[in-house]
């Protein structure tokens, strides 16, 4: 038996780089869980594992065992509503690349990504590229979105992939890290990971014509090594998030600044919603609180109480 760590998964195969620094080519026996909830794809990238090589010359093995995570990053599977997809594991951080335009930036899915890494404590970057588009209406926005995510402790990044602002900084981010990298399509991902990998040539697709959403450019998840020092998971693009795995205070207590204004509310319980003497509540009205924020909340909870209720247990 031998250790290693899953770089790259197709789905039916997974690449394995073995602590001798040879890659093999594994295949799963059996069934893994997460939680006891059912998974699309049961090994992730970044997922330490152990390895039985097979008893032939093809030099291609078997996996037996997943080594516990430290943490990982999952999403309801967007094609199986009653399964879980599993992102990445054991990471340091994640980045997560928007634009403020082409295609126009979407501040409901930044939510619904760090609904994703919240409850690891992963820490998140979130960067914005295609600076070099932007005017001033686009620049405003920015510093709009800058406010509201580093007053609750994200970093936030300004880079464009065309003219090399930022990437300085975003190199100094990744530097000796285990990152994953999302975004949705079209925001410019391919393109950077081009820039931060050489020789990688990773394919990049323009905006499609008829939804004015980004091309999917990345067809599996895999993980890359960094010249300068760390690795990146690079992502398939991501058109939407939803969450099959969480109930309403899962989403309340990972919202993290509700969840410290939480202690002040009324009841120990309260969603936030119509509840009396809410401190959340209060504290959008006074401004205190984002109110997209506020309002991408109540979205979220609504679509987890729509779902039936064995929808989200029969796991």
């Amino acid at each position: 038996m031998e250790k290693g760590v899953v770089i790259k998964s197709t789905g039916s195969w997974y690449q394995v780089l073995l602590g001798s620094g040879v890659e093999m080519q594994c295949r799963i026996v059996g069934k893994f869980r997460l939680n006891g909830m059912k998974l699309t794809n049961p090994v992730a990238v970044g997922d330490r594992v152990e390895v039985l090589p097979e008893d032939n010359d093809d030099g291609k093995g078997t996996i037996k065992k997943i080594l516990p995570r430290e943490n990982y990053v999952v999403r309801q599977s967007p094609r199986k509503k009653h399964f879980l997809h599993l992102l990445a594991s054991n990471i340091d951080q994640a980045i997560l690349f928007a634009t403020i335009i082409e295609p126009d930036i979407k501040q409901g899915f930044i939510d619904r990504f760090l609904l994703t890494t919240e409850p690891h404590n992963i820490p998140v970057t979130i960067v914005l590229n295609k600076a070099d588009l932007y005017g001033e209406k686009e620049m405003a926005i920015y510093e709009e979105i800058k406010n509201i995510y580093t007053s609750i402790g994200y970093d936030v990044l300004l880079i464009s992939a065309e003219d090399g602002t930022g990437l300085d900084q975003l190199k100094a981010i990744l530097k000796d890290k285990v990152t994953l990298v999302c975004g949705q399509s079209g925001v410019g991902k391919s393109t950077l990971v081009n820039d931060l990998v050489p020789d990688l040539d990773l394919r990049t697709g323009e905006l499609s014509d008829y939804s004015g959403k980004g091309m999917h450019t990345t067809t599996f998840a895999e993980m890359f090594p960094l010249n300068f020092g760390g690795s990146i998971i690079d992502t398939p693009g991501i058109k939407t998030l939803s969450f099959n795995n969480l109930e309403i205070m899962d989403v309340a207590h990972n919202f993290r600044e509700f969840f410290e204004y939480s202690s002040q509310c009324k009841y120990g319980d309260c969603t936030h919603r119509n509840e009396p003497q809410c401190a959340v509540k209060n504290a959008v009205e006074n401004g205190e609180i984002n109110e997209m924020r506020f309002i991408n909340y109540l979205t979220i909870l609504d679509e987890i109480e729509d779902q039936n209720y064995w929808e989200r247990v029969d796991m």
